[in-house]
């Protein structure tokens, strides 16, 4: 059985994982045909490991995963972080003073680095229900006090694509916003990407751009779509990826990456 490219790159929320947080039989049963027939597959999410670790394990995924948002490279097998890439904490707090003179007062959450780094949740974030872990922070303070990777931010009124781009107008060449999926607006450091993780990645597995498939959902893969050979969105996906992407699949409750892996072996 042969396979037309080297490297499967998918991400999680809303693209390999159902709306339960569950990967279906076919879609794992189309990734291991794919494995079979010589080809790598990575996972490349937005969540940093610790909320990405269980999913891994639960799959029995043993390769490497990029996470949050590129700024980990995380070898699932040994459970072990490759590199991290943290955000400058000076400068993410210039660049939310110049997004809150422009739109208001934010709410505001942060991950910290490392395997076992905690999602911080400051006053008046609106956490999303489900089994991600996160402490609540009394002293927004508290979110500054340890190295990130990431800091997550919320308005009272804006919606997210509104948001993100008052933000992205704000900034500057301070650091990178991104629209990670339904309430999720990030601050990264300048210039991370989903693309630069998984080229990292790729490039520990001897694979390169030209060999590689790539699916998502989210105007954070747009970077990752651009990098891979080709791009395929979900049909749940957001119409700034549809607008780039090679190709529209099914979407991932009705497994869309299977049906594209299927008709390609």
């Amino acid at each position: 059985m042969t396979f037309p490219y080297k490297l499967v790159a998918t991400d999680l929320d809303g693209t390999l994982l159902r709306n339960d947080d569950t990967v279906s039989e076919r879609t794992r049963a189309a990734l291991a045909a794919v494995t079979a027939a010589g080809a790598a597959h990575i996972i490349v999410t937005g969540r940093a490991v610790p909320w990405t670790r269980h999913i891994l394990d639960d799959l029995g995924y043993e390769g490497l995963a990029v996470c949050g948002q590129g700024a980990q490279v995380y070898h699932a097998g040994e459970h072990k972080l490759l590199t991290s890439l943290t955000l400058d904490r000076q400068l993410a707090g210039l660049a939310l003073s110049k997004v809150e003179a422009e739109v208001g007062p934010l709410a505001l959450a942060a991950s910290r680095d490392g395997l076992d780094g905690d999602v911080l949740v400051g006053p008046g974030y609106r956490v999303q229900e489900g089994p991600l872990p996160a402490v609540f922070a009394e002293d927004p303070a508290e979110l500054w006090s340890a190295p990130l990777n990431k800091v997550y931010i919320q308005h009272p009124d804006l919606d997210d694509d509104a948001l993100a781009k008052a933000a992205r107008a704000a900034v500057g060449n301070l650091v990178d916003v991104v629209m990670a999926g339904p309430g999720v607006v990030e601050i990264l450091p300048l210039g991370l990407s989903k693309a630069t993780g998984l080229s990292l990645a790729a490039r520990r597995l001897g694979v390169k751009a030209v060999d590689t498939l790539a699916f998502g959902d989210m105007p954070n893969d747009i970077p990752m779509f651009a990098w891979a050979q080709r791009g395929v969105a979900m049909a749940n996906a957001h119409e700034d990826l549809k607008a780039v992407a090679q190709e529209i699949t099914a979407s991932n409750e009705d497994d869309g990456i299977a049906v594209v892996l299927e008709q390609l072996l």
